[in-house]
């Protein structure tokens, strides 16, 4: 199956089904919308939990995830000076927090496709959200490991 055929988890497609047929003008004020959602990091977080950094993306996107019931959760910390970025680290913590790791695992690396993205972001920002994908793909794979999976 390609990544254009695999299944998302319904609260991801959801978020993507509402994006794709939006103007470019559309997508860039709903990212904005998104972006203001977005929660601060936990102050239990910030202070204990190593944050990962996405190196390949040019905006600071640190990560921190939780495991808990065998589910996953994951915590962005982002500027709010990189409103896109954080808009997609929304749209990313709203479809994917409470799954279980192994349905993250099988994401596809190019979901930002699927909502049409290419048309409002730049090339270097679809890179950026690119890796935010994978990344979260490489946690939950530790947390796979880490339940045993």
């Amino acid at each position: 199956m390609s990544d254009a055929q695999a299944p998302l988890p319904a609260p991801l497609q959801a978020i993507i089904d509402d994006f794709r047929d939006m103007s470019r003008e559309e997508k860039l004020e709903t990212l904005l919308e998104f972006s203001e959602q977005l929660p601060a990091l936990p102050a239990p977080l910030r202070a204990s939990a190593p944050l990962e950094r996405v190196d390949e993306c040019a905006t600071p996107v640190d990560i921190a995830f939780e495991l808990r019931d065998r589910q996953i959760f994951f915590h962005f910390d982002i500027p709010p000076e990189s409103p896109t970025v954080r808009g997609f680290a929304e749209i990313l913590r709203q479809g994917l927090n409470g799954l279980e790791p192994k349905e993250i695992v099988r994401l596809p690396n190019d979901i930002y496709y699927r909502m049409g993205l290419q048309s409002a972001l730049s090339p270097q920002r679809l890179n950026g959200v690119h890796f935010m994908v994978v990344h979260l793909k490489l946690v939950a794979a530790r947390g796979l490991a880490q339940l045993g999976q």
